[in-house]
C-alpha cells in the first residue's frame, strides 16, 4: 500500500498542545498514534519533551515511526492497546508522565487503505479489527451472532432506532462477506425517509459492529482507570471523542475524579477523605471551530476534555 495515499490532519491541534501545557522535558503519552499527526505537534512544540506513542496496528505503526524517525529518541512507538498502557510505560523504565492524549477516532489510514471494511462505500471483507487483540472480525459478528445480539448491539452501540429491522435482515441474508453489501442490505432494510438523514443509513450499524469487534467502550473505561496514577501532579489528561457513548464515559470518569473536599479554604491538606485526584481545566467540552470543520471535515463530531491531575491530598 502507497503511504502517500494516506492523509491525516489531526483533529484540534491547537486545543490539544493548549490543553496539554507541554513543558520542556516533559514526557508526553500519545495512546492513539495512528498517522503520527498529534505527535508530530507535541514534538515540534516543545524540542526537550519526548512522545511515547501507542497503536496496536502494526501496519500503520510501521508508517508512523517513518514520519517520526527524525525526531530520534525523542520518540518512542509501542504496538499494542493502549488498555496496556500502565504495563508497557513501566517495562519501558517510565513510571510517570506529564500528559496523556487519547484521540478515539479511527484513522484516516483505516478507512482509506486497511482493505478491513471499516467504510460502507468500498468492497472490501469484513474484518473492523484495529489490531490482533481483537476477539472476532466483524465476519464474525455479523455472520455468526444471533438475531438478538445483533439487536442488541446495535441499539447500545449504534443508538440505531431500526435495529430490529436490520438485524432480521441480515439474518435473512447470510452469509455477508463485504461491507458494501452489508451497507446495501442495511439502506434496503430501513424507511426510504431514512436515505434524507444527514449520515449514511450504514452510519450506526458499522460503528455499533466496529466497537463490539475491539471492545472500544470496555478498552476505554479500563485505560482512564489508568490515567490517574500514571499522571505527575499538574499533568494534563486530553480525550477526544466522536460519539455520545465515549463522550458519556470521560465526562463520567472526570466527574468521579473531581474534589469533593470538604475542608476549609485555607487548609493546607485535606484530611476529610474526599480531595479528589482530577480538576476539569474546561467545564464543557471543546468543539472544533468552523473553519477546522471546514478544512477538516472529520472533526466535525469531536469534543475535546481536559482534566488537570491534583497531588494527593492536596486541599482544594
Amino acid at each position: 500500500m502507497e503511504e502517500t495515499h494516506i492523509v491525516h490532519d489531526p483533529v484540534l491541534p491547537r486545543e490539544v498542545l493548549a490543553g496539554l501545557a507541554i513543558l520542556p522535558g516533559g514526557i508526553y503519552v500519545d495512546g492513539t498514534l495512528g498517522e503520527g499527526g498529534h505527535s508530530r505537534l507535541i514534538l515540534e512544540r516543545e524540542p526537550a519533551c519526548r512522545v511515547i506513542a501507542f497503536d496496536q496496528d502494526e501496519a500503520i505503526l510501521a508508517i508512523a515511526r517513518r514520519r517520526l524517525a527524525p525526531y530520534g529518541d525523542r520518540f518512542m512507538a509501542i504496538c499494542s492497546n493502549f488498555e496496556s498502557m500502565a504495563e508497557a510505560l513501566h517495562a519501558n523504565g517510565v513510571q510517570a508522565v506529564n500528559g496523556i492524549l487519547l484521540d478515539l477516532g479511527i484513522s484516516s489510514f483505516h478507512y482509506e487503505s486497511s482493505g478491513r471494511g471499516f467504510s460502507f462505500q468500498k468492497n472490501e471483507p469484513l474484518d473492523m479489527r484495529l489490531g490482533t487483540s481483537a476477539r472476532a472480525s466483524a465476519s464474525e459478528v455479523v455472520n455468526g451472532y444471533a438475531e438478538k445480539e445483533l439487536v442488541r448491539i446495535f441499539r447500545e452501540y449504534g443508538e440505531e432506532r431500526y435495529a430490529g429491522r436490520i438485524a432480521r435482515a441480515i439474518v435473512e441474508a447470510r452469509p455477508i462477506v463485504t461491507s458494501d453489501r452489508l451497507a446495501a442490505l442495511i439502506s434496503r432494510a430501513v424507511p426510504a425517509s431514512y436515505a434524507h438523514e444527514r449520515i449514511h443509513p450504514a452510519t450506526r450499524v458499522f460503528q455499533a459492529i466496529r466497537i463490539e469487534v475491539n471492545r472500544e467502550l470496555e478498552v476505554l473505561e479500563n485505560v482512564l482507570g489508568q490515567t490517574v496514577d500514571l499522571l505527575l501532579p499538574g499533568g494534563r489528561l486530553c480525550v477526544i471523542s466522536f460519539h455520545s457513548l465515549e463522550d458519556r464515559i470521560v465526562k463520567r470518569f472526570m466527574r468521579e475524579n473531581e474534589p469533593h473536599c470538604v475542608c476549609p479554604p485555607r487548609a493546607p491538606r485535606c484530611t476529610c477523605g474526599c480531595p479528589g485526584r482530577l480538576r476539569a481545566v474546561h467545564r464543557k467540552a471543546i468543539a472544533a471551530d468552523d473553519q477546522e470543520v471546514a478544512q477538516n471535515p472529520r472533526s466535525r463530531s469531536a469534543k475535546l476534555r481536559v482534566a488537570e491531575r491534583i497531588a494527593d491530598g492536596a486541599a482544594v
